[in-house]
């Protein structure tokens, strides 16, 4: 919490235990037929540019998708740890998994929407194996003296940043790319699978 608030992003290797990787990592390998095209811009404004994104994507939902109650609890746990630490309000969530196949990228961007600000806290985990330097698809985090940093998509690593504060944007990828991103949201949101 203590870097996060600092430097407006923290990464923690090793967040997902090896079980909670593997069922995750499961369920996102079943599910690949299901993955739509990803847009960009909320609701009436989604339209899909593939020279801006490149990733396809499986909007999680909580009733649905029951395999994943690790996941749901670690997402109440972390909330409730934001809450107690940050006073952040947090009182929603939205999920997806996110596909990036070779040659997929998403270019630099702010986690917000112009007419819908709810979303406080950006989280990324990767659920890659076997990544070596050279495959691509690191996330560059922009800050605000002008440098930007280099997060490798190493399987179980977890990236939180704050989404309103932190551009960002993912590397073309050299070979599939998987990670389960979403956001922590201050209040509920709309239909996930309309939004990006």
């Amino acid at each position: 919490m203590d870097e996060l608030s600092q430097n407006d992003f923290v990464v923690i290797d090793d967040f997902l235990n090896q079980t909670q990787f593997t069922t995750i990592r499961a369920f996102f390998l079943s599910h690949l037929d299901a993955f739509s095209k990803a847009g960009i811009g909320a609701l009436g404004d989604n339209m899909i540019r593939r020279d801006i994104r490149g990733d396809f994507t499986y909007w999680l939902d909580r009733n649905r998708d029951t395999e994943l109650s690790d996941h749901w609890e670690l997402v109440d746990e972390t909330i409730h740890i934001f809450n107690r630490y940050c006073f952040l309000g947090l009182s929603g969530y939205e999920f997806h998994l996110a596909h990036y196949p070779t040659g997929g990228h998403y270019d630099k961007h702010l986690d917000q929407f112009n007419n819908r600000n709810n979303r406080l806290i950006s989280v990324v985990i990767y659920l890659n194996i076997g990544w070596q330097k050279g495959d691509g698809g690191e996330l560059e985090i922009f800050q605000k003296d002008n440098t930007s940093i280099l997060v490798e998509p190493i399987g179980a690593r977890c990236v939180m940043f704050k989404s309103a504060e932190v551009p960002h944007a993912v590397l073309a990828s050299n070979k599939p790319r998987y990670s389960l991103t979403g956001w922590l949201l201050n209040q509920p949101s709309a239909l996930g699978k309309f939004l990006d």
